[in-house]
């Protein structure tokens, strides 16, 4: 390519952007949930035959994978998006909300696909320009463990990659930033039940009971010494109970209650303590009382740690497009990606490209049935991922 780069990439980024938009609310109309998206994965698929010099392959059901293999070999660079969308009615009134009932694209994920799908599609005019290979991952099944990216890492799709990068778009930044994190990112998300065993009977004879409520509430309550009491306090974790569930009536204490919930952590030491940690708790309250109990930990993804020389790679592929401004240097949350299944298998970057807008109302969290994003934001997520590429390369 005897053109400019950068003029070139900033021409074609301009020129698609409509097209990115238009695919992200045909996604969004037509949302699948994980391992169930067959035909967003097929529309991917076609959309990545019709650019031409990308090798499609399947490695499972519902993912798909592009090669665009440069005309001279080197290395290369992973970029992924994920897919599938959350168990949510959408309460959303858009002209393109979705068709699908009780299944709505309410993270971004629609976005994700579309932006890198309008990166594939300019990079395959570039093939005579990329000195080795770039791989687009588009990857089933974020949202459900044991998540998509740890099922295609184990098919070998990363083996001879060199670095991978991904983004989420990210509505508690404002559209028009980036964020940045280096190191710990986004936190491990493991989840358990617990399950108290007592003595039901009348409410009007407690002393005839092993009352589970009050028992249970006990635990909840001191699952919280786990964090305040046992955790060094500068070392971010996060122990939340989100269900409770017992009783059947107003006049009767029940025999048993359950209770589900998530711990969130960086340390991997600090991870493996845990569960033990919180066992002691429960099984001292419940000996206490006379009561019994069942315990079960689930370990989710790793946590999300960006290695540093990616990490710089795309903080100075920002800095180059749009200058230092647009750039926040965010603090670590305590949510969870699999992305890190990637990072554990090879050095990878994860970043946020911010799509909250307060003036238009684009104020929902994620998973909210009302969730939406800022659409000025994909042109972001394309033009990083598209300079990002050169950068790697060495090109500009």
């Amino acid at each position: 390519m005897t053109v400019d780069l950068k003029e070139y990439l900033k021409d074609q980024v301009s020129d698609i952007i409509p097209e990115v938009i238009e695919w992200r609310r045909y996604l969004h109309q037509y949302p699948e949930i994980s391992y169930h998206e067959y035909e967003t994965a097929q529309f991917v698929a076609d959309q990545l035959s019709s650019f031409g010099n990308i090798e499609i392959t399947r490695p499972t059901e519902t993912s798909v994978i592009g090669r665009l293999i440069g005309d001279s070999s080197g290395p290369v660079l992973g970029m992924r998006a994920d897919m599938d969308a959350l168990p949510i009615e959408e309460q959303n009134d858009f002209e393109f909300t979705s068709k699908h009932p009780g299944v709505m694209h309410a993270c971004g994920h629609d976005g994700h696909t579309a932006m890198l799908l309008g990166t594939a599609k300019i990079l395959s005019t570039c093939q005579a320009s990329i000195e080795g290979e770039i791989r687009f991952i588009f990857q089933h099944a974020e949202e459900l463990q044991p998540g998509g990216a740890e099922e295609l890492v184990q098919t070998g799709v990363v083996d001879d990659v060199n670095w991978i990068i991904g983004a989420h778009l990210w509505t508690p930044i404002e559209s028009g930033k980036v964020g940045i994190i280096y190191g710990p990112m986004m936190a491990s998300p493991d989840m358990f039940h617990i399950t108290i065993n007592g003595k039901g009977g009348h409410a009007a004879m407690p002393h005839s009971t092993v009352d589970s409520i009050a028992i249970g509430s006990q635990v909840v309550t001191n699952l919280q010494h786990v964090v305040a009491r046992y955790n060094n306090p500068i070392e971010p974790l996060v122990l939340s109970v989100t269900q409770f569930n017992g009783g059947t009536a107003h006049n009767v204490i029940p025999g048993a209650v359950s209770m589900t919930g998530t711990v969130r952590s960086f340390n991997p030491e600090l991870r493996a303590d845990i569960p033990g940690l919180m066992e002691r708790v429960v099984r001292g309250i419940t000996d206490a009382h006379g009561a019994s109990y069942e315990f079960e930990y689930i370990p989710g993804y790793r946590p999300v740690i960006n290695e540093k020389q990616v990490t710089r790679l795309v903080e100075e592929t920002v800095t180059d497009v749009y200058g230092t401004e647009v750039i926040e240097y965010s603090d670590p949350v305590m949510a969870g990606e699999d992305f890190s299944g990637y990072q554990h298998a090879k050095p990878g970057a994860f970043f946020f490209i911010g799509a909250g807008n307060q003036e238009k109302g684009i104020t929902y969290p994620h998973h909210h049935e009302r969730f939406t994003i800022d659409e000025d934001a994909l042109r972001k997520g394309v033009d990083i991922f598209t300079h990002a590429a050169f950068k790697f390369f060495n090109k500009i």
